[in-house]
């Protein structure tokens, strides 16, 4: 089965050009960098999958043209992941269709804390709808968004409708990879021979077995100097060496790194061309 990945987002937390800033990296008329928040669109097995909806969701959205999503899968509950969330509700009235969310417990959690309303018993037309799976690190099964309709209905709220007739798809296996952000848990995932891995500053040892055989791998680093949530650019290097993937990708990218021309040759030089900066709209296969 084969997986597709694009990057929606390539940048830290707070995106490239960062507001206010004068430096080179944010004033680069280089489109490569010009960083949304760290976020992937997966296909794979027939469905449409997306890694975290940060606060750039919906220009990410619009920039792809993405019109259908059978989930959202999250890494873990910080803004820069999860701000977006929001705006899901545009797939509720276009796709008629619930939103699932894919996400540990205590990133349920949070979503249920900052966005109170989306779970409200009277619920404010117009506000999200989610179905929240809980997932935690044990492989998953992501099932497709079918078989139904979704309407409001005034002073009910949303209905669901049983629809006949729609295509079946199969479920698909996603492998979550668990990894440390600072004093968090956080999840990666592995579809296929790509695995995506973000907002991680340690990855434990028996983790290594899953991210064997790769094509594609993806780490984050923000810079050269050690980061106390992050890999550092040679914490990242030397993880790619270990795990041997043919490809590695670095994203959530910060300004502290070189302008992205500048960048990929360095790594070019440095690794062969074995391990190079990701950037907004790559599209990577296995």
């Amino acid at each position: 089965m084969k997986a597709k990945l694009t990057f929606l987002g390539t940048g830290t937390s707070q995106g490239i050009p960062i507001i206010g800033c004068r430096c080179r990296v944010c004033q680069s008329a280089d489109i490569r960098d010009k960083r949304f928040r760290a976020a992937a669109l997966v296909e794979y097995g027939g469905l449409t999958m997306l890694i975290d909806a940060g606060p750039d969701f919906r220009m990410q959205m619009l920039a792809h043209r993405v019109s259908h999503l059978d989930a959202i899968i999250l890494t873990h509950n910080h803004k820069d992941h999860t701000g977006g969330l929001d705006d899901v509700r545009s797939f509720n009235y276009i796709d008629h269709k619930a939103v699932d969310i894919y996400c540990e417990e205590r990133v349920e959690n949070t979503i249920r804390r900052e966005y109170a309303y989306a779970f409200a018993e009277e619920k404010y037309p117009g506000c999200p709808e989610w179905r929240i799976h809980r997932i935690d690190d044990s492989p998953f099964d992501v099932k497709p968004n079918t078989g139904y309709k979704l309407d409001w209905v005034e002073n009910v709220g949303y209905k669901y409708t049983p629809v006949e007739g729609e295509a079946p798809k199969p479920a698909v296996r996603v492998i979550p990879i668990r990894g440390w952000h600072a004093q968090m848990p956080v999840l990666g995932f592995r579809f296929g021979d790509i695995a995506y891995i973000t907002d991680m500053s340690m990855l434990p040892e028996e983790e290594f077995a899953k991210l064997q055989g790769l094509k594609h791998l993806t780490l984050n680093t923000v810079g050269f100097k050690h980061h106390h949530s992050h890999f550092s650019l040679q914490e990242a290097l030397d993880l790619a060496a270990r795990i041997g993937a043919e490809h590695t990708w670095l994203t959530h990218l910060s300004h502290s790194v070189p302008p992205h021309a500048e960048f990929e040759e360095m790594l070019r030089e440095k690794t062969g061309g074995a391990v190079l900066p990701a950037y907004d709209g790559l599209i990577i296969e296995d």
